[in-house]
């Protein structure tokens, strides 16, 4: 048993994927737990899909993905909050928008960076199941650096966000900029997104960041609990699927994801139905 566990980590590769994995399943249920106490979940997915524009940029002119993902990606969260204040529509119509348009783009320039640039052409099945047995020590570096980075936020802006999460209204007439502090969350999902790319993928981010989160919530009688609790289930869902992705050959995305799955469901038949309730 000691060799099954310890077995894979004398690879190097593998070492790189545990860190990143266990980054993934940590922080994508910390933004998730207020993602999914707003009916934002959606947006996840549209987002996640939509960050294939600025991956594709990066590809076409031999950049390192990052580099134009988390920019880019913050702006494009940026535009879907735009259009569903500015314009009037409803945020799942502002959403689809976006997605449809940026999702479009990228393909788009990724056909044309396979003929540019063949040499770092971003395969499309890596970018859509993920590919965390491939990551490279940048990619760990900057997924510590960007972890930290979104851990800070969401420590300093914990009571606005809460606030405007349950009490959107009294927080407005408190004085409470809701408008920033919306902003300051679709930031903070575009960052944990890109770094989750690496790991599940753009079709299964979403289950990574909603699911555990999701657990927690029938679990956890506050909200603090569903954050905390939503991280470790999240961890313990990433680090089971990099085994499975080693042992089993699974691809690690679609395996982390039903981990996280099956512990959804043993939780929702011995569920201890609490309401949540927000932080004092």
């Amino acid at each position: 048993m000691i060799d099954y566990l310890i077995g894979p980590f004398q690879y190097s590769f593998m070492l790189r994927a545990l860190i990143v994995s266990a980054l993934v399943g940590f922080l994508l249920p910390v933004v998730g737990a207020y993602i999914i106490t707003r009916g934002r979940a959606f947006m996840t997915d549209a987002l996640a899909h939509s960050i294939v524009a600025p991956v594709a940029v990066a590809s076409l002119l031999g950049f390192t993905s990052y580099i134009t993902a988390v920019p880019g990606g913050i702006a494009i969260a940026m535009l879907m909050g735009f259009l569903s204040r500015q314009t009037g529509i409803s945020d799942d119509t502002s959403i689809g928008v976006v997605f449809a348009g940026m999702f479009a783009l990228g393909l788009i320039i990724l056909s044309i960076s396979v003929d540019v640039n063949p040499g770092r052409a971003v395969n499309i099945e890596d970018l859509l199941l993920g590919q965390v047995l491939g990551v490279t020590q940048t990619d760990v570096l900057v997924s510590l650096v960007l972890t930290v980075a979104v851990a800070a936020g969401v420590f300093l802006f914990h009571r606005h966000l809460v606030y405007t999460t349950f009490d959107p209204v009294g927080a407005r007439v408190s004085g409470v900029k809701t408008s920033l502090v919306e902003y300051l969350l679709l930031a903070l999902l575009a960052v944990v997104i890109v770094i989750g790319l690496s790991a599940a993928g753009i079709v299964l981010v979403m289950a990574m960041l909603v699911i555990p989160s999701a657990t927690a919530y029938l679990l956890a009688r506050r909200f603090t609990g569903v954050i905390l609790l939503g991280a470790f289930i999240g961890v313990v869902s990433a680090v089971a699927g990099l085994y499975l992705s080693f042992y089993a050959n699974w691809p690690s995305g679609p395996a982390m994801a039903l981990v996280a799955s099956l512990i959804f469901g043993v939780a929702t038949m011995h569920k201890r139905a609490f309401p949540v309730k927000a932080d004092e």
